[in-house]
């Protein structure tokens, strides 16, 4: 199974980061496959930890190549940031690869970010304010600016001055916002050209020549199945694909060469701006969720809201996603409580319902129908194998298997690189 895609299987901040690098001493290439600098990867290696936010985390494993693919929207000040962190703390990132057709996120998709975001209101959707949105507004309208523009400054200036023509009526007209000059953003941007262009090439050829020589490709998403533009709970998504289909779209490898599909599942659910979510808590379990699982935005530091486990999401995440396995991140957050809800199927208007709803109405109205597994008082954060689990523990991850319609083939029992239990290898 030479390529295989890591995906969030509900609203993101599963512990993808944590999945990726189990795999990293294995993987030849992790690829980031959509998203911006909004989403982020906390990774444990030993004593340190890393939050990685707009790249892949095999760039922490000195075997792996990262890659960042053409669905991917990079703020270039970020990606610098981040690389700067990084090699200050011994980290090699020269081996980074960032494709020439990837999108740029600008000063002005950001502005225009925040301005439309205040002025919606109530109806606001949550969003980070890093200008992602707009940045895919452009490159679907046809008038974004890829990494590749950087490297011809005709090209670039007559991009920049196209998108401003109509974007500044729209800041002075609507927002009553000073307008932007292109001068100021095209010499922004060229100043990171010479810096940029050592990492830039075709890395759609560079990917399936390597599966073409057998080598392993890990496909990294960002944000969660739940949060996708197409199959998630719109309008509350992010403005990218991040389930399976994104993967192939976002890095130029066709869906046949893809062996495997893994969905990273937390223990329970969490997720972070507007939006329904049936299983949420507004009350001391919540909060315990949230303090024992640090449940923190890696990216926005925004406190995410907490629920039980919501099997409904999981099984439309197996079914949407063609998922292979699960990998159940933070199992260990769980330990202490004396029983454990878990969402087995909506009740809607009266009606019992199983999976997820396809009206957004009826959505934002269903109520969860639990039901309670015992749960257990000890440390689990030792275990490597299933057996060394308590028993409590082992019946709900076979039950968290059952109901969501794939095999569990790994579980966190810890934030830490090791802390892991691996059923069967992912590779």
């Amino acid at each position: 199974m030479p390529a295989l895609v890591l995906l969030g299987a509900q609203w993101g901040d599963e512990g993808k980061g944590k999945a990726t690098d189990l795999l990293g001493g294995s993987v030849d290439y992790v690829v980031r496959y959509q998203g911006g600098n909004n989403a982020g990867h906390t990774v444990v290696v030993g004593t340190e930890k890393y939050a990685l936010h707009l790249l892949p985390s095999g760039i922490l494993s000195p075997t792996c190549t990262p890659v960042i693919g053409n669905g991917v929207v990079v703020d270039l000040k970020i990606l610098f940031a981040e690389l700067d962190g990084l090699t200050a703390r011994g980290i090699d990132t020269s081996r980074l690869l960032i494709s020439g057709n990837a999108h740029l996120i600008t000063s002005f998709h950001q502005t225009l970010d925040k301005v439309t975001e205040r002025f919606l209101g109530k109806r606001r959707i949550g969003t980070t304010g890093r200008g992602i949105g707009p940045a895919y507004a452009d490159k679907v309208n046809r008038v974004g600016i890829r990494v590749q523009d950087l490297f011809d400054e005709s090209i670039l200036r007559q991009k920049v001055e196209a998108a401003l023509d109509y974007k500044n009526q729209v800041l002075a007209k609507l927002y009553n916002r000073r307008a932007i000059g292109p001068e100021a953003v095209v010499e922004e941007l060229l100043g990171h050209a010479e810096r940029l262009a050592p990492y830039v090439t075709d890395t759609a050829l560079v990917l399936n020549r390597a599966i073409d020589a057998g080598k392993v490709v890990v496909f990294e998403g960002g944000q969660g199945t739940l949060l996708d533009v197409d199959h998630g709970t719109y309008p509350f998504v992010t403005s990218s694909n991040p389930t399976a289909g994104g993967a192939c779209t976002g890095s130029g490898v066709g869906p046949t060469r893809i062996g495997r599909v893994i969905g990273i599942l937390k223990a329970y659910t969490t997720r972070v701006g507007a939006g329904p979510f049936p299983t949420e808590l507004h009350d001391a379990d919540g909060e315990r969720l949230r303090t024992v699982g640090g449940e923190f935005g890696v990216t926005t530091g925004r406190t995410r809201r907490c629920g039980w486990f919501d099997a409904v999401i999981a099984r439309y995440a197996t079914r949407i996603n063609g998922l292979t396995d699960f990998f159940l991140t933070k199992l260990d957050v769980l330990t202490g409580f004396e029983r454990i809800p878990v969402c087995v199927a909506y009740e809607i208007d009266g009606r019992r319902v199983t999976e997820l709803p396809y009206s957004q109405s009826d959505f934002h109205h269903a109520q969860p129908v639990y039901e309670y597994l015992p749960g257990w008082s000890e440390d689990i954060s030792k275990a490597r194998s299933l057996g060394e689990l308590p028993p409590a523990a082992r019946e709900y991850v076979r039950a968290v298997e059952e109901m969501s319609g794939a095999p569990v083939s790994a579980i966190g029992v810890g934030p830490g690189r090791d802390e892991t239990i691996e059923i069967r290898s992912f590779l």
